[in-house]
């Protein structure tokens, strides 16, 4: 590109450039879904179509970008990770934020109809999200990141399931609803689902309970006694292979492509999770499952 006398302004674009080896969570959240959900309708306290909406359009960021790891979502938020040893636009923060924002919202409105087809879209009311990027040290911290996500979720979804069925069946205004869930601990709320309206919270959906976690589907390893603490000591220390070269990148990232992207709804806070599936953690893409005969 040709020099010019208008180049100067270049150099007020400040680098924005994220910490090398740390965890890159890029954390999106619905904007003013309170209104969107009231204009489209949206079933209390849960929406199926809703939740497998924002599932389909994460998984396919998540095809789009294979340096992710793994996702978890819950209600109207997507947090999605990145490996330490992500070197995607160099790091820079506004390019992977603006990427996954813009591709989630894309694919957000384009599914829209297979989930909602009797309720298009409106000009006024089209969905919107906004994100950040959190840096996290090591593995501990960013499953400490996720297990806080998926414990949020089993809190407001409990709380949530018990005040709408309070307002939606018992009859009782937003207000008084609010007033009487104010205090209460998780035995309690238990206790008024049960009593009043014969549900065992036990027994309502793991999509509800635990939210959706996605990732590239490998071949599941058995769970070794004292792996995650040798897993988790490995994780903490820096990275003594450096940074991958470019070749390097498109071989794991090809070798990802050939996954498949599953959306499950388990636990994630229990080891056995990450034990099973060492490649979301290492970073290294692990053996595909044996074709099904």
């Amino acid at each position: 590109m040709a020099n010019s006398k208008y180049e100067y302004v270049k150099s007020f674009e400040q680098p924005d450039l994220l910490l090398p080896n740390t965890w890159i969570v890029v954390r999106i959240d619905g904007r003013g879904f309170h209104k969107l959900s009231d204009r489209y309708g949206f079933i209390k306290p849960n929406d199926r179509r809703a939740l497998d909406l924002m599932n389909a359009a994460a998984a396919e960021v998540m095809k789009e970008l294979p340096d992710l790891c793994i996702a978890y979502g819950v209600s109207d938020e997507f947090s999605f990770a990145f490996h330490p040893s992500c070197q995607l636009f160099e790091r820079r923060s506004a390019k992977l934020v603006t990427t996954i924002v813009s591709t989630f919202t894309g694919y957000y409105i384009y599914l829209w109809g297979t989930y909602f087809p009797d309720t298009p879209l409106q000009p006024g009311g089209l969905p919107s999200f906004d994100g950040r990027a959190v840096m996290y040290p090591n593995s501990r911290i960013l499953r400490d990141y996720m297990s806080w996500r998926q414990v949020d979720c089993h809190i407001n979804n409990l709380y949530n399931t018990t005040f709408w069925m309070m307002v939606l069946k018992g009859g009782m205004s937003n207000t008084d609803a609010e007033q009487e869930l104010k205090g209460t601990i998780s035995s309690d709320k238990n206790e008024i689902l049960f009593k009043r309206f014969g549900i065992n919270y036990n027994n309502e959906e793991d999509i509800y309970k635990k939210g959706s976690v996605i990732y590239r589907q490998y071949q599941l390893e058995d769970v070794k006694a004292g792996s995650s603490k040798e897993q988790e000591e490995e994780e903490t220390t820096p990275l003594q292979a450096g940074i991958p070269s470019k070749s390097q990148q498109e071989k794991i990232r090809k070798l990802r492509r050939k996954a498949q992207v599953v959306v499950d709804h388990v636990d994630i806070i229990r080891d056995e999770f990450w034990d099973r599936r060492p490649w979301i953690l290492s970073g290294k893409p692990g053996r595909l499952p044996a074709e099904s005969k």
